[in-house]
């Protein structure tokens, strides 16, 4: 898999959250070209040289090869000596002037798909304050690209012209991805990527409602929802909405549509075009 510019992204605002938390004074750190089992330390933070950067660290080598072979956290207290490694390395940390490292992998699926590295330029123990404090950082990193291989996942789904309806289980199949991207794209943070997101709900369902009428972005979420079975609470569970503002969002809704029942808005949508 690409290292793309959003991975990227998140790993360097990790770095910045990383150094906040434990006031360690660097921080680095990259992703691994899963083809290659390498990984390329990319981005910096508190370095004074470009040293690391050079780096393409093997699975296995080093103490962040070590970490992405074990897929678990290392540390060391003086990396140019420790045993418990291996020392490919040495001549761009010490060119750094690291001594305390720490490395901890993002594990996404049971795969490594980065490592953060922390450190100090003076010999001591990093405390386990400090390794917790750089896990809770991997961790972030990690959900967030659960959430893009997700979307990645439902944009694909929705990249083919849909189904004509009466080819029953395949037409079922893009309502089902429509609703997820709907109901996942209030939960994404990169503009760029939620937009894209929804124009590949545009791709599932195009044209407008009755006497050119439009449903809002959060009255059509909320239709979705219904439109795949979803209750109330559960519509609100998934939206991030409370229970009372579904219920009004799918009032909106009925009534610009001209229907009485939630069965009844669901066809004037999709009869409308509004919905797959």
């Amino acid at each position: 898999m690409a290292v793309d510019a959003a991975e990227t992204v998140e790993m360097r605002s990790a770095l910045v959250r990383l150094r906040r938390a434990t006031g360690l004074p660097v921080a680095f750190g990259g992703l691994v070209d899963s083809g290659h089992r390498r990984m390329r330390i990319s981005e910096l933070n508190g370095t004074a040289t470009d040293s690391l950067r050079t780096i393409s660290v093997t699975a296995g080598n080093g103490l962040g090869g070590k970490a992405v072979a074990l897929a678990r956290p290392c540390a060391v207290t003086d990396y140019s000596t420790s045993r418990q490694i291996t020392h490919e390395y040495d001549a761009a940390v010490a060119m750094e002037g690291l001594c305390s490292v720490l490395a901890v992998p993002v594990v996404v699926r049971r795969r490594v798909r980065g490592v953060l590295y922390g450190a100090l330029r003076t010999a001591q123990p990093l405390g386990d304050r400090t390794l917790t404090m750089a896990v809770e950082a991997a961790r972030d990193v990690e959900q967030a690209l659960v959430v893009r291989d997700e979307v990645r996942g439902l944009l694909e789904a929705a990249r083919p012209q849909p189904a004509p309806p009466d080819r029953g289980a395949a037409w079922e199949q893009v309502r089902e991805a429509h609703a997820a991207l709907r109901a996942l794209a209030p939960r994404i943070g990169d503009p760029a990527l939620r937009a894209e997101l929804l124009d590949a709900c545009g791709l599932l369902a195009e044209g407008t409602a009755p006497n050119g009428v439009r449903l809002a972005p959060r009255e059509l979420d909320v239709l979705t929802c219904v439109a795949a079975g979803a209750t109330n609470a559960t519509a609100a569970e998934r939206l991030g909405l409370r229970a009372e503002t579904v219920k009004g969002y799918l009032r909106s809704a009925m009534r610009k549509l001209g229907a009485h029942t939630r069965g009844e808005a669901v066809v004037a949508a999709r009869r409308a075009g509004v919905l797959p």
